[in-house]
């Protein structure tokens, strides 16, 4: 089957129904920011946004170790993508980790806030065994030792972070193509 046969029969027509938009900037500067030792991870990135006064960037990934960590997943996806707590799982660990990844966003909101949206994984033992857990990074994930996380700004932009009613949560709010 040829490919403009896929998307239709997927219900897309044309390139431009497999983007939502598509957001333009420079990234010219790299902010790496130390956090200290049993800190919220996520607040920690808020405090780095804020204080470098980053409104638009991606974050490059981080290094380090956790005392402690929630990982968010998606146990069920309700129809029409809206997903409530109930379809979600949390994962609460207290013991050694390492943090393999982290990536996401970071984008302003009208009221000037900034909103971060960021996946991560960590590895620790269980059962004798090294483990790897991802998720989303939410509020109770706690530093260990030398943590540093790298943020690529992005200046020159209309990224902005908005509440998207489809989906009834903030995402990025990109210019329509």
């Amino acid at each position: 089957m040829c490919q403009s046969n896929r998307m239709k029969n997927l219900g897309i027509q044309g390139i431009h129904g497999l983007l939502d938009g598509i957001g333009r900037g420079r990234m010219n500067r790299i902010v790496f920011g130390k956090l200290g030792i049993n800190i919220d991870l996520l607040a920690g990135i808020l405090e780095l946004v804020k204080r470098e006064g980053i409104r638009t960037g991606v974050i490059l990934g981080a290094v380090g170790a956790l005392k402690k960590a929630t990982f968010r997943n998606v146990k069920t996806m309700p129809p029409g993508f809206r997903v409530e707590d109930r379809h979600r799982l949390y994962l609460e660990l207290e013991q050694p980790m390492e943090i393999v990844s982290l990536t996401g966003w970071i984008a302003t909101k009208k009221d000037g806030e900034a909103e971060i949206h960021a996946h991560f994984s960590a590895s620790t033992v269980m059962d004798g065994k090294v483990v790897t857990l991802g998720g989303h990074l939410t509020s109770g994930t706690l530093t260990s030792i030398k943590v540093a996380v790298v943020i690529g700004a992005i200046e020159d932009t209309e990224i902005e972070a908005a509440m998207d009613s489809n989906i009834n949560q903030i995402d990025l709010k990109l210019p329509r193509i």
